[in-house]
């Protein structure tokens, strides 16, 4: 089979710009420190109620941390408790959140925090609350007939 030497020219570009394109995406995922999440926090989906810290959802001021406070919030059947919270403007926070359940979305909007939230898995977000006013916080992963209702309010105050 004769290829035309153009058509050689361009297969050759195509597939080396594609060799750069992934070497460059991949070595800028790895030097940034970008990997999946580990899931070396499980948890039994029907003992979340019994289980530190998830007996207790909501804010706690923590001490010796790299951060100021945790938020432990537990997502099941179209409800988020905590249902609202108040964080003080400027606190670096971990949020701890889990499922008892489906799998739940947990989406701040106005800010980059989402999370999946699985059933057995704890997952973990780490940020600085920096803007005052009134997060809402929602469900971006369908999960049954109630799914729109699913919500929970975040305040940033002074």
């Amino acid at each position: 089979m004769h290829i035309h030497k153009y058509e050689k020219w361009w297969l050759i570009f195509g597939t080396g710009s594609l060799i750069v394109f992934l070497i460059v995406v991949g070595i800028g995922a790895f030097h940034q420190g970008h990997q999946p999440p580990s899931a070396k926090a499980f948890i039994d989906p029907e003992l979340v109620s019994e289980t530190a810290p998830f007996d207790e959802p909501g804010l706690k001021k923590v001490e010796g941390k790299d951060w100021d406070y945790e938020l432990v919030v537990v997502a099941s059947a179209f409800y988020y408790d905590p249902g609202e919270v108040e964080i003080p403007k400027n606190s670096r926070v971990k949020i701890i959140a889990t499922t008892k359940d489906v799998i739940h979305g947990f989406q701040i909007a106005g800010t980059n925090i989402n999370m999946m939230l699985e059933p057995g898995y704890i997952s973990e977000y780490v940020t600085t609350m920096n803007k005052t006013g009134e997060f809402l916080t929602v469900c971006n992963e369908y999960c049954g007939v109630g799914h729109h209702t699913m919500k929970s309010m975040i305040k940033v105050v002074d």
